[in-house]
C-alpha cells in the first residue's frame, strides 16, 4: 500500500515564484467521501485518477492510476458537477526536499499553499524563507474541500 506523508503551509507572498515554470493542472472530484477521495487530474497531456484514503496526523494511504486524457477531461465535464480546481504547480528544489508550490486561479484566486513529502510524520525539512504558516491540519485546504468551498467564499 501506498502511503502519502505530507505536510501543506501557506506562503508569504508569491514574488519567489517569479523566475520559476510552472504547470497548469486542472482537477475535480468523483467522491468526497473521507474514507476515499477519488480525484481526476489532468495536466498537459497526462491524466491520473488518484484515490487518497482517510488522513491521519499528516499521512494517508494513496493510489495513483494514469488514464486516458480524454476519459479524464469526460469525467471532469459530466462527473465533477461541483468547482474544478485550476492551479499553476511549481516544483522547487529547497535543500534535500523539493516543495510543490500550488497557485490558485479561478474560484480560488489568491490562494498560494506549499506542500513537502516526506518519509515520516517527524522527518526533518529545510523551511525556505518564503514559507507561512503551516495549514496540514486544516481541513479547508484540501484540494477536495476547496473545490466545494472556494477559497474566494471563505
Amino acid at each position: 500500500m501506498a502511503v502519502e506523508i505530507e505536510r501543506k503551509f501557506r506562503t508569504k507572498g508569491v514574488d519567489f515564484l517569479a523566475n520559476q515554470e510552472g504547470e497548469r493542472l486542472t482537477q475535480g472530484y468523483l467522491s468526497h467521501d473521507p474514507r476515499a477521495t477519488v480525484r481526476l487530474r489532468v495536466q498537459g497531456d497526462r491524466a491520473w485518477l488518484t484515490i487518497k484514503g482517510k488522513t491521519h496526523g499528516a499521512s494517508r494511504s494513496e493510489f495513483e492510476y494514469p488514464i486516458p486524457t480524454a476519459d479524464a477531461h469526460a469525467m471532469l465535464k459530466e462527473m465533477c458537477p461541483q468547482g474544478v480546481i485550476d492551479k499553476t504547480r511549481y516544483r522547487i528544489q529547497v535543500g534535500e526536499h523539493v516543495w510543490e508550490v500550488d497557485e490558485f486561479h479561478g474560484d480560488n484566486q489568491g490562494l498560494v499553499v506549499a506542500e513537502v513529502e516526506l518519509d515520516s510524520e517527524d522527518q526533518p525539512f529545510e523551511r525556505p524563507p518564503w514559507l507561512g504558516e503551516e495549514v496540514t491540519d486544516d481541513p479547508r485546504y484540501y484540494n477536495s474541500a476547496l473545490s466545494r468551498t472556494p477559497y474566494g467564499q471563505w
